[in-house]
């Protein structure tokens, strides 16, 4: 039986891009729909539901930052942002807004498909653990088959990058992880010298499952070294950690 082809959400006022990218990726075997403005973003998502939403930062009356903004409010679909500006304050404002990746124009079509294809491979959920349901004490609990986190008896909404990062953490409680490590794991092998990726999302995760992020009960930081989950396997596991 064929898998169905994915969706994709084209964000761009550029007629060019519009069409270059969509024709690459249909030939892909995708299903590729178009917006040309953020508002026509906002309804077609709604009526689409795509995997994936490729973005332009740079259009007019709503550009890519607002209308990120306004897809986190509904929305924890994969979003690649395309944007001329490649430099770190950019992309950190793209990633802190909850983008998961994003390209810099002119961009050749073979980096752009490799992106997507990476974003929609960290989207999908990782095997399930030994022992899918995860009580690490009594205000949190993760159940990987569902995709559900439970913080003080209240489901929290983890994007699909934030839960796969999760995932590994919490499968090796007690073991310290290597910034290259979960790069790698989590991102994909290109990603291993983009540090600021791991660092953003560690403290999207600690802001959602820690009582107090800045004296950290679940994610320790190994300074100079990578993170490690607490040993939750073990009764004298240590209560908190200076992060």
């Amino acid at each position: 039986m064929t898998a169905p082809k994915r969706r994709i959400l084209l964000v761009d006022d550029e007629p060019r891009i519009l069409d270059s990218v969509r024709m690459n990726l249909e030939l892909e075997g995708f299903v590729v729909s178009e917006a040309t403005s953020g508002r026509e973003a906002l309804d077609k998502l709604r009526d689409v539901l795509p995997e994936l939403v490729v973005l332009d930062v740079m259009m007019p009356i709503m550009d890519g930052f607002e209308t990120l903004r306004e897809i986190r409010r509904f929305s924890t679909v994969p979003v690649l942002m395309l944007t001329v500006k490649a430099d770190e304050h950019d992309v950190a404002r793209g990633l802190e807004l909850g983008a998961d990746d994003y390209v810099a124009k002119p961009f050749s079509q073979m980096v752009l498909l490799a992106r997507i294809k990476a974003v929609l491979r960290r989207a999908e959920l990782p095997p399930a653990s030994p022992s899918s349901v995860i009580v690490v004490d009594d205000r949190l609990r993760i159940e990987f088959e569902r995709r559900e986190v439970t913080v003080d008896g209240h489901q929290v909404q983890l994007r699909p990058t934030e839960f796969r990062l999760l995932y590994h953490l919490v499968s090796n409680p007690g073991v310290v992880l290597s910034h290259e490590t979960l790069l790698s794991r989590v991102w994909g092998p290109e990603y291993r010298d983009a540090g600021h990726y791991l660092r953003l999302y560690v403290n999207y995760l600690r802001q959602k499952i820690e009582p107090n992020p800045a004296n950290p009960r679940y994610i320790f930081t190994e300074r100079g070294v990578g993170y490690r989950f607490v040993d939750y396997t073990r009764a004298d596991a240590p209560a908190s950690n200076p992060g």
